[in-house]
């Protein structure tokens, strides 16, 4: 396999890792990038562009973007932080001050910084929505409102693995006007200059790649974390929270309709290349290449302060989670005890580490059956850590 694309001097063991995930880990074509003190020092790609390509198929290019699932999260918190370090969005302030209908079976009491915090209770919908209904914001919007939770708000924690779509863009709508793709569109992919999309727009269809699910052969090396009870053994199980929570879009989308692609979900229908993902990290921490920032210190430490930890009513696993972002966990191990950020199911994976100021990103068109700590990823976050040593 030809990798191709620039390593600085000390990040060759990223390269190495790179290299092995398609000659180990049944790689079919993925990137990788790494920033260090806002500038990049690893850029890499190989393998085809569609997951079901062949040798003749178009290659994975430097432009080529992919759907990162549930990595989209992280972003879809960052425009909430955003909107709160403007002074436009008061985090103790009841959900129900900006999203009047919220206020419905029991949500009366529940804060915005719950809703971040995946501490909302309703990560299911008793009606599940249609692919078709889910992409349509005040259709999502209402079904979440009138959902009764399914715990006290606040009082604990569980994934919202598709609700956060309509909790974050809802409240992003209500105090801006705009739809939280618009909203990212112009004040966080744009002004950092990260090819980034929440809704792909119509013109960069042809930079995308056709996704799968695939298997890793048998004999695949890598690091792995498996809980007590596995998330597949809980989602195997009708009844369960979480089957209940990933299927309230039923049937699941086809990720590769242009249909879905071009709607606007912030958990879980994201598009970037590597790059544009570990450049938006970059830009929550430090200045880009000299120039933009996105997060104050302030927000960053906000970003990356535990606000849920223990067992996750959804994922089964213990979790941590601070105002969005995933947090360092066993379950989702990141690159050091402060990095904040967010995998996407089976494989994508970006954050940002303010103590070591390095930001990263990986991206791939062939998903695995995990959830969160993918072999492929924690060689790539591993090789990361051994180079900063």
């Amino acid at each position: 396999m030809d990798v191709h694309g620039t390593v600085a001097e000390g990040f060759e063991p990223v390269g190495e890792a790179f290299a092995a995930n398609f000659a180990l880990r049944g790689e079919r074509g993925a990137a990788v990038a790494v920033y260090r003190d806002g500038h990049r020092v690893v850029d890499l790609w190989a393998g085809t562009r569609d997951v079901d390509g062949t040798a003749d198929s178009a290659p994975w290019g430097r432009g080529t973007a992919q759907i990162v699932r549930s990595a989209t999260k992280g972003v879809a918190a960052a425009v909430l932080l955003l909107l709160h370090q403007r002074g436009e969005l008061d985090l103790d302030a009841p959900v129900g001050t900006y999203w009047p209908e919220f206020k419905a079976s029991g949500k009366e009491r529940t804060l915005v910084r719950d809703l971040l915090a995946h501490r909302a209770g309703v990560p299911v919908l008793d009606r599940p929505l249609t692919p078709e209904q889910a992409a349509d914001p005040v259709l999502g919007a209402e079904a979440v409102a009138a959902q009764a939770p399914a715990w006290e708000p606040g009082t604990d924690h569980g994934y919202h693995a598709q609700t956060y779509s309509w909790l974050t863009g809802e409240l992003v709508r209500r105090i801006t006007g705009r739809s939280i793709g618009e909203w990212i569109a112009r004040e966080v992919a744009g002004p950092v200059g990260a090819d980034l999309w929440v809704g792909l727009p119509a013109g960069e269809s042809g930079r995308v790649g056709r996704v799968g699910q695939v298997e890793p052969p048998r004999t695949a090396t890598g690091l792995r974390t498996r809980p007590k009870r596995s998330v597949a053994e809980a989602y195997a199980d009708p009844e369960s929270l979480t089957r209940r929570a990933f299927a309230a879009i039923t049937p699941l989308p086809d990720e590769n309709d242009p249909a879905y692609r071009a709607a606007v979900l912030p958990a879980s229908n994201g598009i970037a290349t590597a790059d544009g993902l570990a450049r938006f990290y970059a830009a929550l921490i430090g200045e880009v290449d000299g120039g933009t920032r996105l997060f104050t210190p302030r927000t960053t430490e906000l970003a990356r302060t535990e606000h849920s930890a223990g067992p996750d009513r959804v994922l089964v696993a213990p979790t941590r989670f601070g105002l969005g972002p995933m947090l360092h966990s066993p379950a989702s191990p990141l690159l050091g005890p402060g990095s904040f950020g967010h995998p996407g199911r089976g494989g994508a994976l970006g954050f940002a580490d303010p103590d070591s100021a390095v930001a990263f990103a990986y991206v791939t068109n062939g998903f695995h059956s995990n959830v969160t700590a993918d072999p492929r990823a924690q060689a790539l976050v591993h090789a990361v850590r051994a180079s900063l040593a």
